[in-house]
């Protein structure tokens, strides 16, 4: 087999998204789509030209002639398709968080380890070149041991009053940056102290700020804006500082890498993560499902994406969230 049948369970926004990538890589054959919405599943068959339409994810994975699925529904509706898929043997490509509860995410790694096929989880980030580059001087000792990291990822406030229904800051986004110190540092975190500010009044606040330590000493510190205001010309402010005894990383992914004026305003629009360049999905996500597809076509281990290093930033992060809930520092 050099191509991989795959499903995609869930067509929200990232789930159309999803699908845009793996139509325009040769090694997947985009084979059949799952919501439970009519029209919306209608409407997504129709553009992609997927026949196999289904609402209940449990026929999908039925199936025989899918090999794998891409699970994109809401965080806290994770477990039961994960399992279900796995349990069934195909390979599945879980989007992060893992799920929305340390015991869930357990509880899908479990089910992973008798499985046929694999499980991987989409933390697209360390996909980015620009981390991976760094992961790479870390690794070859060119800034001795890390001893303080600080990040900053915001997004503009048009991108988030539906999405802070949903999820806060701190989970729905911080996870990449605490996942990404966590895999720098090789080292876990024992301790956590945030706060959030709630600007807009939505279910959850705009505004989270966390500060980590880790076992081995070192110290983070992690912003977190869906605020920016309606205006801003860039996606993303993406920024990470590594501070070790012998040097220093700075990694910078965002305004203005590109900068493109026309009547309206000033955009610069992603050029790393989902980039469309005609009608295609390119950048790291891309990236990161040509690993999977290797991984899965290929027997190889997934070493990048693990559940145990997903379920690691998900335990760190929900308990920076506890910690401003409470106003308490949270060890754990």
């Amino acid at each position: 087999m050099n191509r991989l049948r795959i499903g995609v369970i869930g067509l929200g926004w990232f789930g159309e998204i999803h699908a845009e990538t793996i139509a325009g890589i040769p090694n997947f054959e985009l084979k059949a789509l799952c919501t439970r919405t009519p029209d919306r599943l209608e409407a997504m068959g129709e553009k992609f030209g997927v026949t196999k339409l289904y609402r209940d994810y449990n026929d999908m994975l039925a199936d025989p002639e899918i090999d794998a699925v891409s699970v994109c529904t809401m965080w806290d509706h994770h477990r039961e398709p994960a399992i279900a898929a796995l349990n069934a043997g195909k390979h599945v490509f879980l989007e992060k968080p893992i799920a929305s509860t340390v015991e869930d995410a357990k509880a899908i790694t479990a089910a992973s380890k008798g499985s046929k096929g694999i499980l991987f989880i989409g933390h697209v980030v360390r996909f980015n070149p620009r981390y991976r580059m760094a992961k790479q001087a870390i690794d070859e000792g060119r800034i001795g041991k890390i001893v303080a990291m600080s990040s900053r990822r915001n997004i503009p406030a048009a991108w988030t009053p539906t999405i802070l229904n949903k999820i806060g800051p701190i989970v729905g986004d911080a996870i990449h940056d605490t996942d990404i110190m966590l895999w720098f540092t090789g080292d876990r975190v024992v301790s956590t102290y945030a706060q959030t500010t709630d600007v807009r009044g939505l279910k959850f606040p705009d505004i989270g700020q966390t500060m980590y330590r880790f076992a081995g000493g070192a110290t983070a510190t992690l912003e977190t804006v869906w605020c920016m205001p309606e205006k801003t010309p860039f996606d993303i402010d993406e920024r990470m500082s590594i501070i070790g005894t012998d040097g220093i990383i700075h990694v910078q992914d965002t305004f203005p890498n590109l900068g493109i004026v026309d009547g309206n305003r000033l955009h610069s629009p992603d050029t790393t993560y989902w980039p469309m360049f005609n009608g295609v999905r390119g950048g790291a996500l891309r990236d990161e499902f040509s690993y999977f597809a290797d991984c899965a076509l290929n027997g190889k281990p997934v070493t990048i994406g693990t559940p145990e290093d997903a379920t690691a930033a998900l335990e760190a992060t929900l308990a920076a969230e506890q910690s401003a809930r409470t106003g308490n520092v949270v060890r754990i």
